[in-house]
This record gives structure tokens, C-alpha cells and sequence, in this order.
């Protein structure tokens, strides 16, 4: 199955909650203050996040006085881009992929930072990279064991500490040996605690000087991964992480089968942070770049209103 497919198949629980309450919000005579209020009430309720849903409905009204446009459905297709718009405003940057780069993983414990650090290796080295792992998660045993076997899987190196070590030597370890074997991308597991933000935070902190001071060519990268099926909740875990460190781009695990796949939107309106990667799937092949124009067709799309319509009448 294509990709958009999966996609689309993993966005239908959020896109059954927006059809029928989208259609009959659209299926009006005349736009007026109701109109708006109602599809403000659906979008905050979908996990599309207060700003988000402010900005899309602040751009509809624009459209609609400058190009007088008088019937709701011809606002279909406006809604739809003013999403893609929304999403076009923080650009994805892979550069990292294409250099020598160390890339922290961060993100609560559950949200899938193993699983996407195994499929984010497997995904470099089919393209011919030379890829480590480092687990400096020394307090959590099976995610370490985890990342053994998908590092023995795919064929990546593998560097660890022991039980309890302090996780910035793991990460001193580990840009020590990507360095001496000309590593391409070094992927980083972090502990991903938040009851104690002040110690994540300054473990963090910690862990990027030492990158910064013995691998100072070296591209940096931190990719946050949160969990698609815990929406407005992991836009506040976003918020947590972007406080406690430079959070580059945003990984959005297990959209399939989730009723909350408008966060994406809420994540990048509110914290300026790009959506890199989406996960709607086990299988390697399905965690894949974030594609606007596939997102925005798999959320929304449905006869009804998305369809032109005279503007005039």
C-alpha cells in the first residue's frame, strides 16, 4: 500500500469527526457569525489548537470580504488552504540528513522514540549511510535492549553505558567513536522524563555542550517525537521540551487509527517547530517524511465542501 493510502487509511477516525459535523457546517445558505463560530468549535474540539483554528478562520474572513464570496461551500477549498498555508509557515529543513550530524531523540517515556530511532537508522543506511546508535537512556533496560536489536537489525553501530551510568558519557563515548569511524549520522535515545523538568533540562543542556565542544563540524539536530493519539496533550509536552531544549523538528508516532491527527497542525502554529516525520504504522516503510499536501487531502478531503461553488450566489 502507497504511503498516501496508509495516510489516508490512519487519518480516518479524525476525518470521520470533521465529515458529518464539516458538512452540515457547510451545508448552509448564507455564511454568517454562526457559521464561523460552529467550525471554531469543531476545529478546537478536532485538536487543531486555539491559534491554529484562529489563524484559519481570521483567513477565511478575509477571503470571503475580498472576494465576495457569499455561499459557505466555496469556502471549502479556501479552508483547505488556508491549512496548507498555516503548515507552509515553518518550513522542514533535512539538511541533517545529508551531512556529518549527531541527532538528539527527545520525548516521554511511550511515545515511540525507540521504535522511530530504528526506522529513522533503517531509513538512512537503505541510503547508503553509515549510521550509530547510542542509548543514552541508561536508566530504562528494555528500551536499551530495544535499540540493541534494531541496531543489530539494521546494521548500524551501537554504543551504550551501563545501568545507571551518567548519560552525558554515553554521549561523549558516542561522538568520540563517530568520529574515529567516520560515522555519517549518530541518533542519540534520551531519557524521557518529565516529572523532574529541572534535571531533564540540565541533562540535556549538558549533553549538547559535549557535542558542541568535541564534535563542534558536526550538523545538530533534535527531533521530538510525540505520540499522535494523545493530541492537545502532547502539544503541551512539545511546549515542556522546547522550554528545556533546541527543539528542531517534531516526529508524530501512531497517527493510525488516532482521532487526533489535527495536532500536527496545533504543534507548528503554536511552537513554530516544523513537523518532520510521521509514523502511520509497524513497518519500517511507515514512518516518512511529513507531506503537506497529503496531510491536509487525507485530514479534510470530502465531497461536499471542498467543492467550488458560485461564489456570487
Amino acid at each position: 500500500m502507497a504511503f498516501f493510502e496508509k495516510l489516508f487509511s490512519g487519518l480516518s477516525k479524525t476525518r470521520k469527526q470533521f465529515d458529518d459535523n464539516l458538512a452540515e457546517v457547510f451545508d448552509r445558505d448564507v455564511i454568517d457569525d454562526d457559521f464561523y463560530d460552529d467550525l471554531e468549535e469543531l476545529f478546537i474540539l478536532s485538536d487543531i489548537g486555539v491559534v491554529a483554528t484562529q489563524n484559519i478562520i481570521d483567513g477565511l474572513k478575509r477571503d470571503e470580504y475580498y472576494e465576495h464570496i457569499r455561499k459557505p461551500k466555496a469556502l471549502g477549498t479556501h479552508m483547505m488552504e488556508k491549512v496548507r498555508e498555516l503548515l507552509a509557515e515553518c518550513p522542514a529543513d533535512y539538511e541533517f540528513e545529508e551531512k556529518k550530524s549527531v541527532v538528539l531523540v527527545v520525548g516521554v517515556n511511550g511515545a515511540g522514540k525507540t521504535t522511530t530511532i530504528g526506522k529513522l537508522a533503517m531509513n538512512y543506511i537503505g541510503r547508503g549511510k553509515k549510521v550509530m546508535i547510542a542509548a543514552a537512556d541508561t536508566f530504562r533496560a528494555a528500551a536499551l535492549e530495544q535499540l540493541r536489536v534494531w541496531a543489530d537489525r539494521c546494521g548500524a553501530d551501537f554504543i551504550t553505558g551501563q545501568d545507571g551510568q551518567d548519560p552525558s558519557s554515553v554521549v561523549y563515548d558516542a561522538v568520540s567513536a563517530a568520529k574515529s569511524r567516520g560515522t555519517d549520522i549518530l541518533l542519540i535515545d534520551t531519557a524521557g522524563r518529565l516529572n523532574n523538568k529541572k534535571n531533564l533540562m540540565e541533562e540535556l543542556r549538558k549533553m549538547k555542550r559535549i557535542i558542541d565542544r568535541e564534535y563542534p563540524d558536526a550538523y545538530k539536530e533534535t527531533l521530538l517525537v510525540l505520540d499522535g493519539t494523545t493530541g492537545q496533550n502532547a502539544v503541551n509536552q512539545a511546549r515542556e521540551f522546547k522550554e528545556a531544549t533546541d527543539v528542531t523538528g517534531v516526529v508524530i508516532t501512531k497517527l493510525d487509527g488516532s482521532s487526533k491527527g489535527g495536532m500536527a497542525i496545533a504543534v507548528q502554529s503554536e511552537l513554530s517547530i516544523p513537523v518532520k516525520y510521521i509514523g502511520v504504522g509497524e513497518g519500517i516503510e511507515d514512518l516518512q517524511r511529513f507531506d503537506i499536501d497529503d496531510y491536509v487531502k487525507a485530514l479534510f478531503y470530502r465531497e461536499g465542501y471542498t467543492e467550488d461553488a458560485d461564489k456570487t450566489q
